[in-house]
């Protein structure tokens, strides 16, 4: 009998069951990492959240405690997909398997948010965020192109303001989704779409809206690619970007040219209040108004003046008659000074011209030339006078020495035939003809003998 019962095993009651069960699952695994879409999401007044994690095989439920739940900055919702820190337990109450959760975020939101602060580093290097490249907003949109969903909450948000603040403003609505894989690509084509027809003319915009509305970061990705920032940067017409809620910032609000905090708030950034501007109109016109009353009451004042001034035309003629009197004797009088000053002025030059005359150097010029022909006369006489004494002096002299008073005494002058003169009797020869001058005519002669 003793061999029988020591063969049982032992009975455990479900307490010690599920006890042990979860000693066994808690101490086998540790933390772990699990990923899956929120179902049956529950918070009661306790603060702490139970929902049930599923994928497309299972689902487990779990269980977060207010502790560790106060420090996650979103709610989860059903069907939002989660990543989550747990350790695997049991609830021995109901023996159900469950998960303490630890922390959790978004699904993917780890690599998203490596990604995301990888391209924010690498366009922050290239100066893309810096304000001194982004273009200034016009004072005055007059035509916004919109890229957003057309059925999301963006686009009515915007118009709702727009409509409600200035509704002249035409809006031209560039459809594309704003999340999925495709999002991206279709925004860079609608944004590089919207400054190409306003290049070419055919729809002339004053800026971009690129705008969604909130979500978490999976869902808001399509503004965190690479692509629509390029495209952002490379418009030619000023961007505005609100993507998500005000603690949302993305890529594109980083890049763009100007940012709102929501689709609201951006399309308040781009159109003038209204009723600013009615505001404005009146106080314009108030102080039109009060400019027109002040310069009438000056006006009236002048007129009342102007007519405590007026007087009977007559008067006033007199008065000019006067007048015109007065000027005529003035003017009178002022010729009859000026003609005395002109009389004296001329009688002054005149004496001037006279003392400077030509005609009185004329005749001292003219009595100087009488004076030194006379002198000069007289030199001359004198001149020829000596000139003659001095002439018959040297006639004199030279009829004392001239061959003609020798032959006057009866010399002759022997010459050639060529008009040399013989002198020696050697020089000539019988029968030479010689030409002899005498005092009175010449010879002819013929040597017949010569004595030397």
């Amino acid at each position: 009998m003793s061999q029988q019962q020591s063969l049982v095993p032992p009975t455990l009651s479900v307490g010690q069951l599920n006890r042990e069960a979860r000693r066994l699952l808690e101490s086998h695994f540790g933390f772990v990492w699990v990923e899956g879409e929120v179902s049956n999401f529950a918070a009661p007044s306790s603060g702490h959240w139970y929902f049930s994690l599923k994928d497309g095989a299972a689902q487990v439920r779990c269980a977060m405690f207010r502790p560790r739940n106060q420090h996650i900055r979103f709610t989860p919702e059903n069907g939002m997909a989660i990543r989550l820190r747990c350790r695997v337990s049991l609830y021995e109450g109901r023996g159900e398997f469950q998960l303490i959760v630890e922390y959790l975020e978004h699904a993917g939101a780890g690599a998203l948010q490596a990604a995301f602060e990888q391209l924010k580093h690498r366009l922050q290097l290239e100066g893309l965020f810096d304000a001194e490249r982004k273009s200034p907003l016009p004072v005055q949109v007059k035509r916004l192109g919109v890229i957003t969903s057309p059925t999301g909450a963006a686009i009515h948000d915007v118009l709702t303001v727009l409509r409600r603040r200035c509704p002249s403003i035409e809006v031209f609505l560039l459809p594309v989704p704003v999340q999925g894989d495709s999002a991206a690509g279709e925004i860079r084509d609608a944004i590089e779409r919207a400054n190409r027809w306003h290049r070419e003319g055919k729809v002339k915009l004053d800026a971009l809206l690129v705008t969604r509305g909130g979500g978490s970061l999976e869902d808001l990705w399509a503004f965190n690619e690479e692509v629509v920032a390029r495209a952002i940067v490379a418009s030619e017409l000023p961007v505005v970007s609100a993507v998500g809620h005000e603690v949302d910032i993305s890529i594109a609000d980083m890049v763009a040219d100007s940012r709102g905090a929501t689709p609201s708030a951006a399309a308040e950034l781009l159109s003038p209040d209204q009723r600013e501007w009615l505001l404005r109109l009146q106080r314009i016109e108030q102080d039109l108004q009060r400019q027109v009353r002040n310069h009438l009451l000056r006006a009236n004042r002048e007129l009342a003046h102007l007519q405590q001034r007026l007087k009977h035309p007559g008067h006033l003629l007199r008065e000019q008659a006067q007048r015109l009197d007065e000027l005529e004797q003035r003017l009178h009088r002022a010729q009859r000074n000026q003609l005395r000053q002109h009389r004296a002025g001329l009688e002054l030059l005149a004496n001037r011209l006279a003392a400077r005359s030509p005609v009185v150097s004329i005749h001292r010029r003219q009595r100087d030339c009488s004076e030194l022909e006379q002198r000069l006369q007289r030199a001359m006489a004198r001149k020829v006078e000596r000139a003659s004494t001095r002439l018959a002096h040297l006639a004199q002299l030279l009829d004392s020495v001239s061959p003609l008073a020798t032959l006057q005494r009866g010399y002759a002058i022997i010459t050639t035939p060529e008009g040399r003169v013989v002198k020696d009797a050697s020089s000539v020869a019988p029968g030479d003809t010689l030409n002899a001058r005498l005092a009175q005519g010449s010879l002819s002669l013929t040597v017949r003998k010569t004595d030397t």
